[in-house]
């Protein structure tokens, strides 16, 4: 698959940018020069309030309807405080290529951040955070992910993936958030 590789990917990262500024979304993602990893960040304008965003976002039933590829999400372990989760996810990408099965900690900082690092699981790294921010009655949501995949995965998969997949989970979630807010 590597011949599908412009050449310039050998040498240079390569970057997907999305910015719809009518609908308040804006993604940047770049992947490293061998398609071996990546980092995204994501915002997006939500005409809702931080407590809304923030349940849709700490609730497994809610994640698995706004995340494309999200097959299960199961809370293993809550902290007593409940100022942390460990968190089971399953991800299907695509019939090509098999299950993707992690764990994360997500640690929370309620209402306006959500820090998660995968514990195990089927990738080398992934890390990130939500920022959640009020600007009068909306809030504007910032996601930023690090992550890289234990088997190679073909560049050109990655950032098709992305390109389609983090606007699609940006706007669900805003939808969701709208018509429960």
């Amino acid at each position: 698959m590597r011949p599908l590789y412009p050449l310039l990917c050998l040498f240079f990262a390569y970057q997907v940018h999305a910015v719809d500024p009518q609908h308040g979304l804006h993604v940047d993602v770049t992947i490293g020069p061998h398609g071996e990893a990546g980092e995204a960040l994501a915002t997006i304008r939500i005409h809702a309030a931080r407590r809304v965003v923030w349940h849709l976002l700490t609730s497994c039933t809610e994640a698995v309807k706004i995340v494309p590829g999200l097959k299960s999400c199961v809370v293993q372990e809550t902290a007593a405080d409940r100022s942390w989760q460990i968190i089971r996810q399953v991800m299907a990408y695509s019939w090509l290529l098999p299950r993707v099965s992690y764990m994360v900690k997500a640690s929370y900082s309620r209402p306006d951040r959500i820090v998660f690092e995968k514990t195990a699981g089927d990738l080398i790294t992934l890390r990130g955070s939500w920022d959640l921010q009020a600007d009068g009655d909306e809030t504007v949501a910032r996601y930023i992910v690090d992550f890289q995949p234990d088997t190679w995965v073909p560049g050109w998969f990655v950032r098709a993936t992305l390109r389609s997949d983090l606007p699609k989970m940006l706007r669900a979630l805003r939808a969701n958030a709208e018509a429960a807010g």
